[in-house]
């Protein structure tokens, strides 16, 4: 029936157009000879117009969503008719001939009568639909007003929760213009006054490609006018077709701390991956788990997962179990301490790539009491997985590093450093049957322990939020980013190599605080920061190079390789003696221990502060 009534429309559209552009042609005076001619016309025009709109396909469209495609089809089928139209105008000898003007009038006035006609519909639809819901929804004011601005803002024309009042954009060309009836206001700067003169409260961003800095500043100015800020997604999501421009959700800390978006040599990955039995130890952490959902994507023979948590273990998967049943998953539970768990791993599955991200990271809880602990951890466990991948004769094996493994400061630093030379050593002094490879990079935001969560938790209970000290910062890299790259280093390497993953700038904590406090939408009066001194083996800068170590490039922009301290030849002999020392031993003899295998490691003075001593520090409020 719609169909019907619509093609009753169309063919009603031509008769319109035909006997108007004969009335125009002879100002409402059409002499009688001519109305004759004008049902002859009309029938004429009648059959070859409803030929040409089912050729066209006009009849596909809703006309609640007419749109430019449904224009295309109309020109399509107007120009059908106005062909035909010249055709017997060309061919017409009789004594009353068409008027050669028809040939212009007819055309535009069945384009005008059928293209109006579907906007005018649409118009008085979404009039109906959506028309009530403007005067309703939260006055908000959009930042950029380029396509992400025209996507948004067209999506938010139907939404009862928004009411777009003004845009603003630092192109001055805009300013003064009008984006679907909404005024472009002025720049970036003046966000605050427009802010208070159309009295809304909210922001939204829409620069899906634009540069970290200018999204930084935006939200900065955004936030500090008292206004809660909201992000679209990316330009990749959308383009992907993950998610649509209106799933908007608040500017988070990581897109304030956002690096650019990592490209890897899939082909390579691929190629290393693709049918391989592959083992991933700590496959329940921040890093394994992601490591894990990376390694999906590059259709892996066997993905064997050994976690020491039962739960973590459950988690990595039922994601799997969810996301990627077609992976094939051995989930394992089993310490990498554990020399006959590990045998017994490596004969059954027989991995011919291990990924080794089993490791205790906490700087200050292994500080203080878990000293020893650290080293069978991140030390005997490294060279046990080590040592049976290179006894099962594992192609590859991926030691995952840390910046604090760069001048220890800390027992963990220096732990994860004496794990990257029991790697070095079986490069150098092993059967070569397994290539060992080393990847080093600094903090991951939202992984497990991390500052981010921290500070969360501590807003959300009103504060305060706590700093150790107003100069330390760090080093920042999203999870996934860290994953793929340690997928890019993993295909590139040929042995022996310590890749450094290119970490950026380095981000003050103390301004990480505030941004966390401002975009949760509070004042910094309303939650203090307040530093506390640094905690056990903790240091103000983290490094990613030795003093005494040098990089050379990579193809990829974001690895280079570092040269390390060679490792004597009779290193690993001697470790396995002190390593196989019965327990306990405390904390001081671990300290000596560990200044004797790496010489740069340097006990911080306050490392050795107990617990209780570091609670009495007198708190500084900002």
């Amino acid at each position: 029936m719609r169909s019907a009534l619509v093609f009753l429309f169309d063919l009603f559209a031509v008769a319109i157009a035909w006997c108007g552009g004969l009335l125009l042609r002879f100002n409402f005076d059409l002499p009688s000879e001519y109305v004759r001619l004008a049902f002859l016309g009309l029938g004429g025009l009648l059959v070859v117009h409803a030929v040409a709109c089912r050729w066209a396909g006009l009849y596909r469209g809703m006309w609640v969503f007419a749109s430019l495609p449904d224009l295309k089809r109309v020109l399509k089928a107007v120009a059908v008719s106005g062909v035909a139209l010249v055709m017997w105008v060309a061919l017409d000898r009789g004594p009353t001939a068409i008027p050669r003007s028809m040939i212009v009038l007819y055309p535009v006035l069945l384009l005008l009568v059928m293209g109006g006609g579907r906007a005018a519909w649409r118009m008085w639809k979404e009039h109906r639909l959506y028309g009530g819901l403007i005067a309703q929804g939260k006055p908000v004011v959009i930042v950029g007003a380029g396509r992400g601005g025209a996507m948004l803002m067209r999506e938010l024309e139907r939404s009862p929760d928004w009411r777009v009042v003004a845009l603003v954009d630092d192109d001055s060309g805009k300013w003064g213009m009008e984006l679907f009836g909404i005024p472009i206001v002025g720049g970036l700067g003046a966000l605050p006054e427009v802010l208070r003169e159309f009295k809304a409260s909210h922001v939204i961003l829409a620069m899906p490609s634009a540069a970290t800095e200018t999204l930084r500043r935006a939200t900065d100015i955004g936030v500090r006018a008292g206004a809660h800020v909201f992000t679209v997604p990316g330009l990749e999501e959308l383009m992907n077709g993950r998610v649509s421009i209106s799933a908007m959700r608040p500017v988070e800390i990581e897109d304030l701390l956002g690096r650019e978006p990592v490209n890897i040599d899939t082909e390579n990955v691929q190629a290393m991956l693709a049918g391989r039995t592959v083992l991933v130890t700590g496959a329940g952490g921040s890093i394994g788990s992601e490591l894990c959902r990376q390694l999906s994507r590059f259709e892996p023979g066997t993905l064997v997962l050994l976690e020491s948590s039962e739960f973590a273990l459950y988690s990595v998967e039922q994601w799997f179990a969810r996301n990627r049943p077609d992976v094939r998953v051995v989930s394992l539970a089993g310490d990498v301490k554990d020399s006959v768990r590990l045998d017994e791993v490596f004969a059954v599955w027989a991995p011919q790539i291990v990924f080794h991200a089993a490791a205790y990271k906490h700087v200050p809880l292994m500080e203080v009491g878990n000293a020893w602990q650290a080293v069978r951890n991140n030390v005997l466990g490294t060279l046990q997985v080590a040592v049976h991948a290179e006894r099962y004769k594992a192609e590859r094996f991926v030691f995952i590093s840390t910046d604090k493994a760069v001048n220890p400061t800390n027992v963990m630093g220096a732990t994860k450093r004496l794990a990257e030379m029991v790697c070095e050593a079986l490069h150098s002094f092993g059967t070569k049957a397994t290539q060992f490879e080393i990847v080093r990079f600094g903090n991951v935001l939202g992984s497990t322990g991390s500052v981010i969560p921290k500070f969360a938790e501590q807003i959300a209970h009103g504060g305060p939020v706590t700093v150790t000290h107003p100069e330390i910062n760090r080093y920042f890299m999203s999870i996934p980013e860290a994953a793929q790259l340690v997928l890019q280093a993993s295909a590139m390497g040929h042995g022996g190599e310590v890749f450094v993953l290119d970490m950026g700038e380095p981000v003050k904590i103390v301004d990480l605080a505030r941004n966390m406090i401002r975009l949760s939408g509070y004042s910094d009066e309303e939650i203090r920061i307040e530093f506390t001194g640094l905690r056990p083996g903790e240091k103000l800068y983290e490094e990613l190079l030795a003093d005494a170590e040098a990089t050379r490039e990579t193809p990829h922009p974001k690895l280079r390789i570092a040269r390390s301290r060679s490792v004597p030849e009779g290193f690993l002999n001697e470790l396995q003696g002190w390593l196989g020392q019965p327990g306990p031993v405390s904390d001081d003899a671990v300290r000596a221990g560990l200044k004797r295998w790496v010489p740069e490691y340097v006990p911080a003075s306050h490392g050795v502060t107990s617990a209780a001593s570091e609670e009495t520090q007198v708190r500084e409020q900002v």
